[in-house]
């Protein structure tokens, strides 16, 4: 399986971490439907496994200075 990178909506500070809370800049959508927010610390802790289930992956962590 593949992923693929997509550019959305841009992410904004009311987009918030679906584990933290922190602010989000990563946006996975599931194969299974779903869509699930990710600040840069979890997206790279989950990095494996959100590619395994990922159908697309829009990727703002380059905002980060």
């Amino acid at each position: 399986m593949s992923t693929t990178v997509i550019e959305d909506r841009a992410l904004d500070a009311t987009d918030r971490c679906d584990r933290c809370g922190a602010q989000a800049y990563l946006r996975v959508i599931l194969t299974s439907g779903g869509e699930l927010l990710f600040c840069a610390h979890h997206a790279r802790a989950h990095q494996d496994k959100l590619q395994q289930v990922a159908l697309k992956i829009q990727d703002e962590t380059a905002k980060i200075g």
